[in-house]
């Protein structure tokens, strides 16, 4: 069974960059507060469907401090020396507990200067991997229609999926059945 509270992987960006994707801490706030000063109004929008200026520390909690009974939150992160840079990150939450649930929703974001490098793919790679280890058969995402780059990411995870359009929302489904055909 996979221990994703403690949960580390070794990975290699599209450009060959070495990163670390491994479970959020507590102590990665002040890590993220520092991501977020770099997002852009757009990116910010994305990834919480309304404009934020600064995360509350409520908001900074949530994203910290994670039960990984309901939720599983990885970051990705660059070292320069001694120094760990957080600049991407991606979760998935269900209500009931994760081992054996239906569905858990995602979740992702990734720092302005690394989009494009296969951040967001890693994330998810790496939480399918753990859900499928937890028994969760589907992952759910509601996706901006505009943000193209986080739908082809889902295009191109290898899963069947399966998406519906409402308006301007884009919602995903993405079975983790290793049989299900695409």
């Amino acid at each position: 069974m996979i221990d994703a509270r403690n949960y580390t992987a070794s990975e290699t960006l599209r450009d060959g960059a070495p990163v670390t994707v491994r479970a959020i801490r507590r102590d990665d706030g002040s890590g993220i507060l520092a991501a977020f000063d770099r997002l852009d109004r757009e990116s910010v929008y994305t990834r919480f469907f309304t404009y934020k200026k600064e995360l509350s520390d409520a908001d900074l909690k949530g994203l910290t401090d994670v039960d990984f009974d309901h939720v599983v939150a990885l970051v990705v992160t660059a070292n320069a020396g001694d120094i760990e840079t957080l600049i991407g990150g991606g979760r998935y939450c269900s209500e009931a507990p994760l081992r054996g649930a239906q569905s858990a929703e995602l979740a992702f974001i990734t720092a302005n200067d690394y989009r494009g490098r296969g951040v967001a793919g890693l994330i998810l790679k790496h939480l399918v991997l753990i859900g499928r280890a937890q028994g969760v058969l589907r992952f759910e995402a509601d996706v901006l229609a505009q943000n193209q780059a986080m739908l082809a990411v889902f295009r191109h995870s290898g899963l069947a999926l399966k998406q519906q359009r409402e308006g301007n929302v884009v919602h995903v489904v993405l079975p983790l059945a290793t049989d299900t055909p695409r």
